[in-house]
């Protein structure tokens, strides 16, 4: 009951957690995106969405941290619902 309330879901992502997922799928189309354009757009800093939001995601293989940027991998897309854009190059940083 505690967790519903905090909105956290059977993966144990939060709603900040599933906002930036999100924005990469949805604005960015998967990405790649630059951490300065997320942290803008979630009004969050830099180090928030670096230390406290991308360590579990990555952990969980839903996002790859990358030299152009951030890009939603298919676990990600899995879980957000969404199946990746025509053309992207989801997959390509999974593991």
């Amino acid at each position: 009951g505690a967790l519903n309330r905090l909105e956290v879901d059977a993966l144990g992502l939060d709603a900040m957690d599933r906002r930036y997922l999100h924005m990469i799928a949805d604005i960015y189309r998967g990405g790649p995106v630059g951490v300065e354009a997320l942290a803008a757009g979630l009004s969050e800093p830099r180090d928030t969405i670096e230390d406290v939001v991308e360590p579990y995601l990555l952990q969980l293989g839903m996002i790859a941290r990358t030299a152009r940027g951030r890009c939603l991998n298919a676990p990600g897309w899995k879980h957000l619902g969404l199946n990746p854009p025509a053309g992207s190059q989801d997959g390509l940083f999974d593991a």
